[in-house]
């Protein structure tokens, strides 16, 4: 499990004890990250993951707390960390597999695509900014991949794609929480690719999906690995 992953639960951990209860202020984070022997960059992921999740409270200037969270929310909103890690293989196949299909989708939704179906999506990007919540990133991914596919033309490929496609939620939802500058990168790499797609560019539109479902794969591996501490 990667370190940041373990400084998560490890924090869970610690509210579940009642070490840390509702309301209680976090050990600065250099404190806390020498006693937990964590770097303080993995600390510092795992308070922003923690942040978005409802679970901690960052309040600029004044410290972190503890939200009301119950612990059995608590426990619902992180079984997926451990989940995702025990489907870690399998999830890596289905993105080998959506690196193979979806450009082939893409390239056939480069000469098939309405001008209207085009415009659907880029106002599926624009609706999308770096401040939007991880939840909302998401379900914009999902739309707008499910949006080529069946752009292709081919019901099947389509059909196909959808299955894989959600077989990958918790891994997308996972990476938003705790990859910085996620969203960004997300929403630029559909942007260029709503661009070839506009421009009849199908091996533009192919390439740049590859390097796309690419990456996503590539942070999914890292994810896996062991990280040094600083």
């Amino acid at each position: 499990m990667a370190v940041t992953d373990e400084a998560i639960l490890t924090i869970k951990q610690m509210i579940l004890s009642g070490e840390l209860r509702p309301g209680d202020r976090l050990p600065p984070e250099k404190e806390l990250s020498e006693r937990l022997r964590l770097s303080r960059n993995s600390m510092r992921e795992a308070v922003k993951a923690l942040e978005a999740m409802k679970i901690l409270d960052v309040r600029r200037g004044d410290g972190t707390y503890v939200t009301s969270l119950e612990p059995e929310l608590l426990n619902e909103a992180m079984s997926f960390i451990l989940e995702a890690q025990q489907d870690h293989e399998a999830i890596l196949e289905i993105f080998a597999v959506r690196r193979i299909l979806e450009p082939a989708a893409s390239a056939l939704a480069a000469t098939r695509l309405e001008e209207s179906d085009l415009e659907a999506l880029r106002r599926s990007v624009d609706s999308i900014t770096a401040d939007s919540d991880v939840e909302e990133v998401v379900s914009h991914d999902l739309a707008f991949h499910a949006a080529i596919a069946a752009g292709s033309g081919n019901r099947y490929l389509a059909s196909l794609l959808d299955s894989l496609s959600g077989r990958t939620v918790r891994a997308r939802l996972w990476r938003g929480l705790t990859e910085e500058h996620a969203t960004e990168r997300t929403l630029r790499e559909h942007g260029a690719i709503v661009d070839a797609l506009a421009a009849r560019d199908a091996a533009l539109a192919e390439a740049l999906t590859v390097s796309h479902i690419a990456g996503i794969e590539g942070w999914l591996r890292r994810w896996s690995e062991p990280e040094s501490s600083d």
